[in-house]
């Protein structure tokens, strides 16, 4: 295998592992975890929230802030594309995300659209865009 294509595939691999740490992160109320998703400063964009620009420790506190009304979460987040050009990829995911409280299930489907930056310390979430397909509560 030549080398172009064996970082292909390890810029690929370390793309999905950022979307395995976000999701190990919020579900555990890891805030460091999770933190190490982004760059400095994150564009957010949750849909009916608008599109956000913050520096990435206020993003980790309002998500935090988010989650803090269930007892648990489990996102899961699968069927990733990754294009890498250079030192920034894009990337889409699915998502299936349950909010758990004993009387209530807050269910969320959808996919993320993100953009990446290789940066000294690997690839973080620059642009976090998050499109809704289904909600569904029980």
């Amino acid at each position: 295998m030549d080398d172009v294509k064996l970082q292909a595939l390890l810029d690929r691999a370390e793309v999905i592992e950022v979307f395995n740490r976000y999701a190990a992160g919020v579900d555990r109320r890891d805030h460091s975890l999770y933190r190490s998703c982004f760059t400095d400063e994150v564009e957010v964009d949750l849909g009916g929230m608008g599109v956000m620009t913050m520096a990435a420790d206020a993003w980790v506190e309002q998500a935090f802030q988010l989650v803090a009304g269930y007892e648990g979460t489990q996102h899961i987040i699968t069927n990733h594309t990754v294009t890498v050009s250079g030192d920034e990829a894009d990337a889409t995911a699915y998502l299936q995300a349950r909010h758990f409280n004993p009387d209530s299930m807050f269910t969320v489907g959808g996919y993320y659209m993100n953009r990446l930056a290789k940066t000294p310390q690997g690839w973080r979430i620059r642009s976090l865009k998050l499109t809704m397909t289904f909600t569904r509560t029980t």
